[in-house]
């Protein structure tokens, strides 16, 4: 089975039937089997806060959601992590594609890699970092952990899970 069809196995299996995308060339595989499968209703987002309120949304309408997104949007989702998935304590599992790192082919994606813990880490926001495939077995504690505690979780994925850019 490939990464991608486990990770879209993983969210049914969690009942995860919402889920948001903000586009990234790491996690089109992902984005390919969201449209594919019959139970995720998939929406794309413009910007990564937008896809939050999106979840919240379902969150409050009874659904289990997740967001698919870039680290370099960490910044703009700060307000919308605290003041509504935090403050109302929303699960929302977060699949990151951890653009900056080692390898990285565009400089401006480096910057925000050198942030990207720090700030998941000041906002108390449990975070785990996939570097080889077999990561993935993770997943699905991860994501049963994030519905049992009501708390954002962040799955970092680098280029090397990914298999390069």
């Amino acid at each position: 089975m490939l990464v991608s069809e486990k990770i879209v196995n993983d969210f049914v299996n969690n009942n995860i039937s919402f889920v948001t995308t903000v586009p990234c060339k790491q996690l089109a595989g992902v984005i390919e089997e969201l449209e594919l499968s019959k139970t995720i209703y998939h929406i794309p987002s413009n910007k990564e806060d937008e896809g939050m309120g999106l979840c919240a949304g379902a969150y409050l309408g009874g659904k289990r959601s997740a967001i698919i997104m870039q680290n370099t949007a960490i910044g703009v989702t700060i307000n919308t992590l605290v003041t509504l998935i935090q403050y109302y304590r929303m699960p929302l599992p977060m699949l990151i594609s951890y653009r900056g790192e080692l390898g990285e082919p565009v400089a401006c994606q480096v910057e925000m890699a050198v942030h990207t813990k720090a700030l998941l880490n000041q906002l108390n926001i449990p975070t785990y970092h996939f570097h080889k495939e077999s990561d993935v077995e993770e997943l699905d504690s991860i994501l049963k952990y994030t519905f049992m505690c009501n708390k954002p979780v962040a799955i970092l994925t680098d280029a090397t899970f990914w298999k390069g850019y």
